[in-house]
């Protein structure tokens, strides 16, 4: 029978990854240390960016940018699963879920073009410093991050808007911590194609076209560098796109490994369990890799330390200093 909307319910039930009472106590801890981890380690990155005029340079504007993304981020999926665990409730509205689908999307798609963003960035650095201020302006950046706050929206509100077309016929329990797109759209009951349609075309293209763009640069970069006669040149100017390089990494390694897990084993609980590291793991682990491998966020500390007074982030022009790139000019 074709289904009708009448029959299609208002609530879901996320299984989340047990449903044993006895370890309930642990994954929520483990979850909120983890939640505020993530958000104390990123605001701490957005502070000191906003507060140290050192860093008022493009590539930590984008980090700044990316650090707000990662809290809104992991807000977006963990507070819920938080929130059932505490309650002893499993349901989450239609409305809830569309509205979990909507902004995990948007947040997912921002971190993709925000590291494209900061390849960019790290591509005029290294193979065109003398023109790196001239064109990374501070109009100019913050024009790439409104663009991509546009594009993103705009690609979740047509995703939020397509599942709103589906119809699901049964109490529907979602074998996931939170509402995933792809995981909703194959327990719905009526015709899925448009939606998979969507969902497919809008992956491969802002997802394959800012990672494309994130190897061209790359591969730009590493390609300055070899032109680089010494040992210490080359390591120095490799060593500025260290961090962002192991953020990239980290990020679509534990994404495609979320799916390729996933289709090899056909099992959602598999899934829901690696959807974790792309989820939670990676935003958690941003701030370390940005503050461990970073020499200006280090000794950002020290210096507030010695200021009394915090200047605001709005209205903050971008710093003239050189372009980091390890202090080696590269022929362009």
């Amino acid at each position: 029978m074709k289904p009708s909307n009448d029959t299609q319910i208002s609530e879901f039930l996320l299984l989340g990854f047990s449903e044993e009472p006895e370890l309930q106590p642990f994954i929520f801890g483990l979850f909120l240390s983890m939640y505020l981890i993530t958000v104390v380690g990123n605001l701490l990155i957005i502070l000191t960016v906003c507060s140290d005029s050192h860093l008022h340079t493009p590539m930590y504007f984008f980090l700044a940018n990316l650090s707000f993304v990662d809290i809104f981020s992991t807000s977006t999926t963990v507070l819920k699963m938080l929130m059932n665990i505490q309650t002893e409730s499993k349901v989450i509205t239609f409305a809830g879920c569309v509205t979990q689908i909507y902004f995990f999307i948007l947040f997912a798609v921002l971190d993709v073009f925000i590291l494209s963003v900061m390849a960019y960035d790290r591509f005029v650095a290294i193979c065109h410093p003398l023109h790196y201020t001239v064109i990374m302006n501070p109009r100019f950046c913050g024009l790439l991050v409104l663009l991509s706050w546009i594009m993103c929206i705009l690609n979740s509100l047509l995703q939020s808007l397509m599942m709103l077309r589906l119809s699901f016929c049964t109490q529907v329990k979602i074998p996931h911590f939170f509402c995933e797109l792809n995981e909703m759209v194959q327990l719905a009951c009526s015709d899925t194609f448009l939606n998979n349609l969507v969902m497919y075309f809008a992956a491969v293209l802002l997802g394959g076209g800012p990672f494309a763009g994130i190897l061209y640069s790359y591969s730009k970069i590493v390609s300055s560098i070899r032109r680089i006669s010494s040992a210490r040149g080359k390591y120095k100017a490799f060593s500025t796109c260290a961090s962002h390089l192991s953020v990239v990494s980290l990020f679509y390694c534990t994404m495609l490994g979320v799916y390729l897990s996933s289709a090899a084993t056909q099992s959602s609980h598999a899934s829901a369990v690696a959807s974790v590291m792309y989820t939670v793991v990676t935003p958690m682990l941003n701030p370390f890799i940005y503050s461990l491998r970073n020499k200006d966020i280090k000794r950002a500390p020290g210096r507030l330390i010695s200021t009394s007074f915090l200047p605001s982030c709005q209205g903050t022009e971008f710093s003239h200093h050189h372009p980091d790139t390890g202090g080696i000019q590269i022929a362009t």
